[in-house]
């Protein structure tokens, strides 16, 4: 079982940006893929990115042209570049696996809020 942990989540003013790190135990080389999600309290939750391990990339509608995963295999790594945050992008984001998913394993996540 791979263990992820997420970071870099604090509060940020609309139009702000914020970088989440994911540092994963073992070689994320070896997943296939690699997805970020996010939950707003009371709302289900959400795929807001994604990268294959040929790096490449989806992301929802929502966070299309602000949002940029990458990964960085060496360091075992998946970041998450967020700018022109709006007050929607609040939500817990977790860092996770297919395999994870189906398993139903959710780490703590890292909290993103962007007031004014």
């Amino acid at each position: 079982q791979v263990q992820l942990v997420e970071s870099g989540g604090g509060l940020v003013q609309p139009g702000g940006s914020l970088r989440l790190s994911c540092a994963a135990s073992g070689s994320i080389s070896s997943i296939n893929a690699v997805g970020w999600y996010r939950q707003a309290p009371g709302k289900q939750r959400e795929l807001v990115a994604a990268i294959s391990s040929g790096g490449s990339t989806n992301y929802a509608d929502s966070v299309k042209g602000r949002f940029t995963i990458s990964r960085d295999n060496a360091k075992n790594t998946v970041l998450l570049q967020m700018n022109s945050l709006k007050p929607e992008d609040t939500a817990v984001y977790y860092c996770t696996t297919p395999m994870l998913v189906a398993q139903g394993y959710w780490g703590q996540g890292t909290q993103v809020t962007v007031s004014s």
